[in-house]
């Protein structure tokens, strides 16, 4: 689905810590009275300014409502960098401007399962889908995060069996580590949809586990 692209400049109305390393921010402007986010996996622009200029960033819509003209955005608190940097100092009254999102890529909620794989840079997504699942059907999240203070609550009417892997400081092989959770994973009958996100290797590690002679993949099971 293709949207109108469109700046927007928005103000912070609120700032809270989801954990220690997670950053909720809330903005409120006119502008978004017709922003329009229908996926969980929809990126925006945030433009950060940087010694005179502006750097774009790709984020993850956490929640929007139209009607009260306000969209959340969850800012994770790692390394340096402007994201971080205007996160971290963001008040009431800050400013920001987003573009986007370009397009949206729709996924119905009709399948019978739904496991989703993920570290911290994927929880905004991965939260969002999780709580606006249909009640009852079965979800399974496998997240890797840097330590136990860095769990989230979602709030879902779905079947949700969490679980988290703590890593400590990332490494070259943090993709075994949801690798050894999803090979517990029993695929329950029906049709499933499988959801990964993360950094790229071992991203491509988990796709390969799943769809390869190794993984579960086979008839209406889908990635």
């Amino acid at each position: 689905m293709r949207h109108e692209l469109r700046r927007r400049r928005l103000v912070v109305s609120g700032v809270e810590s989801v954990t220690p390393r997670m950053r909720r921010i809330h903005f409120a402007s006119p502008d978004l009275a017709d922003f329009h986010s229908p996926s969980t996996d929809d990126h925006i622009k945030l433009f950060f300014p940087q010694a005179g200029e502006q750097v774009m960033r790709d984020f993850t819509p956490r929640a929007y409502d139209n009607r009260g003209q306000t969209l959340t955005i969850d800012f994770a608190l790692r390394g340096s960098g402007p994201a971080t940097e205007w996160a971290a100092g963001a008040k009431v009254g800050s400013t920001l401007e987003i573009g986007g999102p370009k397009g949206s890529q729709l996924v119905p909620d009709d399948f019978d399962w739904y496991p989703m794989m993920g570290d911290e840079s994927a929880l905004p997504a991965l939260g969002r889908r999780v709580e606006l699942l249909r009640p009852g059907v079965p979800v399974t999240t496998v997240v890797v995060v840097a330590n136990a203070s860095e769990k989230q609550t979602f709030v879902t009417k779905a079947s949700w069996q969490p679980t988290w892997v703590v890593r400590g400081a990332p490494g070259p092989g943090d993709g075994a580590l949801p690798r050894r959770e999803l090979a517990k994973f029993t695929p329950p009958p029906g049709d499933g949809f499988v959801w990964l996100a993360g950094e790229a290797e071992w991203v491509r590690e988990l796709r390969t586990y799943v769809i390869g002679d190794d993984g579960y993949a086979g008839p209406g099971q889908q990635h």
